[in-house]
């Protein structure tokens, strides 16, 4: 079985990628070099850098790239290699592509912005050709498709792309669905011992997005849900939504432990067993609004399945993103958690 280069990670979400305006304060000030440090301090030993592809190119100047942008990669590079931090370097929207819109989504039907995504890769890899083995790309966050056909496609010709200027660059592909692990027995990639598989792990959405404001049917929900534990008054919500019986069904009654955490994972230990490959989950945690105990015990629990099969982790993530380690000023929020996450 492979190793996972990347063992123990934290997203920087919210700084590069996801960021409220595209505002270059916020992007000088969200991430400075004391949270790189406060982090390599923890004992981790990778980030996962989620960057949106306005940071790189503008819509309305296409193959023209921003020396800017670049900078800000480029800096906070230097950061971890000054405490020896590797970095995955996650496009998190692409042109033509944002997880949070697929509606209005164009990636997968309109070739020119193909050729924008694959232009925009090889710009990346000339620009960090020359960089520290311990820098990986990952091709896109979450997509979610009907089919992975046309994602397949795209990713073996970004692949293609990337290895005809760096045979060596650790490469990180996702499956569909919003990168689940289930997903991964559909992708169909070149034969490249580079190549590393990543997966998201939330499961189950019921506890990890309780009252998220961007998961409608749990904000209609509602209910305090602990862990381990089971959900509060389901059986009698699903009986006014019965569209949701599908999603949620199994969950009435039934206790959230580590159980259905490890059968939730199975299907990824199955694709790495099957394929003799080494595994990365890119994105796992639980929101605030959840009670700080129950985060603690699902963290527990969840990193230590992780262990036991050797897979490769990065927690979502280090600053406020309604998943935070750290407020705003920086400051841990608990202890406890850091530890848990950190640990080997």
């Amino acid at each position: 079985m492979k190793t996972c280069p990347f063992q123990v990670g934290v997203n920087l979400g919210g700084w590069i990628s996801q960021y409220p305006v595209f505002d270059n304060d916020h992007f000088r000030s969200f991430i400075t070099e004391a949270d790189i440090n406060q982090i390599a301090d923890w004992g981790i030993d990778h980030i996962r850098l989620p960057v949106d592809y306005p940071l790189l190119e503008s819509d309305s100047q296409p193959f023209t790239y921003r020396d800017q942008g670049f900078a800000y990669i480029d800096r906070c590079l230097e950061w971890c290699r000054r405490r020896g931090l590797g970095v995955v370097l996650d496009l998190h929207r692409a042109p033509g592509f944002s997880f949070t819109a697929f509606s209005e989504s164009t990636l997968f039907q309109s070739l020119a912005q193909q050729d924008r995504f694959v232009a925009l890769w090889e710009e990346i890899t000339r620009h960090y050709e020359d960089s520290s083995a311990n820098l990986a790309f990952e091709l896109l966050n979450e997509i979610v498709l009907p089919s992975s056909s046309p994602w397949n496609s795209l990713a073996r010709r970004a692949i293609a792309a990337i290895r005809s200027i760096d045979s060596r660059r650790v490469i990180i592909v996702g499956g569909n669905r919003y990168n689940a692990a289930s997903e991964l027995a559909n992708l169909s990639l070149p034969d490249d011992p580079r190549l590393l598989y990543t997966f998201h792990f939330y499961e189950p959405m019921v506890f990890t997005h309780q009252k998220a404001r961007w998961v409608q049917y749990l904000v209609d929900y509602g209910q305090r849900v602990e862990y381990p534990g089971t959900c509060p008054d389901l059986e009698e919500f699903l009986a006014y939504h019965p569209d949701l019986k599908p999603l949620l069904g199994d969950l009435v009654g039934r206790e959230l432990n580590q159980e259905i955490l490890r059968q939730a994972l199975q299907p990824a230990v199955s694709f790495s067993q099957k394929n003799f490959q080494a595994l990365y989950c890119g994105e796992y945690g639980a929101i605030e609004h959840a009670p700080l105990e129950s985060r603690l015990r699902w963290h527990r629990d969840f990193t230590d399945l992780l262990r036991q099969h050797g897979i490769g982790r990065a927690v979502w993530s280090y600053k406020q993103m309604g998943f935070g380690l750290v407020d705003k000023t920086g400051k841990v929020i608990s202890p406890e958690l850091v530890k848990i996450i950190s640990k080997r």
